[in-house]
């Protein structure tokens, strides 16, 4: 008998008691079946309620042991591949409003509205921060989660003062948050098994030369966008000084959609070079120099109101060629495969709106719903990846059927691959299916699952009990 997804998903897991353990389980499909429902919806009863309140609670539960069994998962997608794994990291951050901010911790000091002496309010903000790595396939097919870091901070006074007094680079990374970067690329590494196939990529927070020099030590790849001009070549240059008299190598044309949702397309000049780059000043007794290669894309001829496309992308992958340069260029595009991530478990799981108190309960919390966010990303994707895929790997008999009634206007379509139950999904959650429609995305995906899972619980209790006579 094939494993159920929960199954696949905690099979790894080990919260040191049985019974913890199967609640793991239940609580998991309990939120996948109504994801971005209230607690108590979600477990649907007082009973199931208290006991996901109790687990949250749980001094032998923490993010990363709920979170063991799908990087666990997640490895073996990976080893049942072929070829390259992105993995994309990026931090996000959680707020929330909280009458003692203490329990949960501070995220930032914000700015509110100017008051009548003409100075602005200040207001503490409480909430979390998460750092995630999610690989994905080149194709942009969501693997899992292969590593996790929640925290909070604890306080801002001398922040602002720090940075007046000190050179930031001077201080040793594994006394600054960036540590995070390195961290996840450390264990994504080793979970993966093959660092030779894995190509880390950031955005320009990630920009950090202790992370090229981890890499390299590693034997793993990375591509990242970069925000800091450094020293290049001999030491007398910068890499922008060597990029403006480099000749274009061609140009790459894109499309991609605006803030506003509507459709955009830019054709970008592409730059390449490979070059000596030098860690900073401060630590060039510390770490040696890198031979790198550096990718600049600028927009030619950008409209008014938008700003201009312009990537500064920098990495030890080969680049020899335009092909190559653009080549890149497309694998760094898919980092908004982890902006989608967010959003969906932003959106689609409503972490805002949480009501837990602690930030440990909240912690546990998010990690379970990282797990439902990946689903719904994944089942988003497979649907267009692998469209003639078998729908009993995704949904149950019971599930089907509900569909196929459910759906009358697909009835006119006769095959029923893993492309037709997606859509018929994506229908419950408000999809219309026109002809000039794009894909369903994960907004429709998590509004139909919920859908599906009431259908399914309103078949189940229309159901006559056992015994009883037609």
């Amino acid at each position: 008998m094939e494993q159920s997804w929960v199954e696949t998903e905690t099979a790894e897991s080990n919260l040191g008691d049985a019974r913890l353990n199967r609640r793991l389980g239940a609580m998991l499909e309990a939120l996948e079946e109504r994801p971005g429902q209230s607690l108590p919806t979600a477990f649907q009863d007082w009973s199931n309620t208290k006991a996901a309140y109790r687990f949250f609670s749980n001094e032998n539960v923490s993010e990363d042991k709920i979170l063991e069994g799908h990087f666990a998962a997640s490895a073996l997608r990976i080893q049942a591949t072929e070829g390259p794994i992105l993995i994309l990291q990026d931090t996000t951050e959680f707020n929330f409003k909280r009458a003692d901010p203490n329990k949960i911790g501070f995220t930032k000091v914000s700015t509110g509205r100017k008051q009548k002496d003409g100075r602005f309010q200040k207001f503490t903000v409480c909430g979390l921060l998460m750092h995630v790595s999610l690989a994905i396939t080149p194709e942009g097919l969501p693997l899992g989660l292969t590593a996790a870091k929640f925290w909070s901070r604890s306080k801002f006074k001398g922040t602002a003062e720090l940075k007046r007094r000190v050179n930031l680079t001077r201080i040793p990374i594994d006394q600054k948050e960036s540590i995070r970067w390195l961290d996840n690329l450390r264990l994504s590494t080793e979970l993966a098994g093959a660092p030779d196939r894995c190509v880390h990529i950031g955005d320009r927070e990630s920009d950090i030369y202790e992370l090229y020099c981890l890499a390299e030590d590693l034997g793993t790849k990375f591509l990242v966008r970069s925000c800091v001009d450094r020293l290049a070549e001999d030491g007398t240059t910068t890499i922008t000084q060597v990029m403006e008299s480099t000749p274009s190598s061609g140009t790459h044309e894109i499309q991609f959609r605006d803030a506003q949702g509507k459709e955009q397309h830019a054709v970008l000049r592409v730059r390449h070079a490979t070059m000596t780059v030098r860690p900073p000043i401060g630590k060039q007794k510390k770490y040696r120099h890198q031979e790198l290669q550096i990718i600049h894309a600028e927009e030619l001829d950008p409209p008014e109101g938008r700003a201009p496309i312009c990537w500064k992308l920098i990495t030890n992958l080969p680049v020899s060629n335009h092909a190559d340069a653009v080549h890149k260029l497309e694998w760094y595009a898919r980092r908004w495969k982890i902006e989608t991530f967010f959003r969906t478990l932003k959106t689609g799981c409503r972490i805002e709106e949480l009501r837990l108190t602690t930030v440990n309960r909240l912690a546990n919390c998010i990690a379970l719903c990282c797990v439902v966010a990946w689903r719904v990303s994944w089942l988003t994707i497979l649907a267009r990846e692998a469209p003639e895929a078998s729908p009993a790997a995704v949904f149950t008999e019971a599930e089907r059927n509900l569909l196929d009634r459910s759906t009358p206007t697909l009835k006119r379509i006769t095959s029923r691959d893993l492309a037709f139950y997606i859509r018929a999904v994506a229908k419950l959650g408000g999809y219309l299916d026109r002809a000039a429609d794009p894909p369903p995305g994960t907004t429709v995906i998590w509004r139909g699952m919920s859908r599906l899972a009431d259908l399914v619980e309103g078949a189940r209790i229309s159901r006559p009990p056992l015994g009883t006579c037609g």
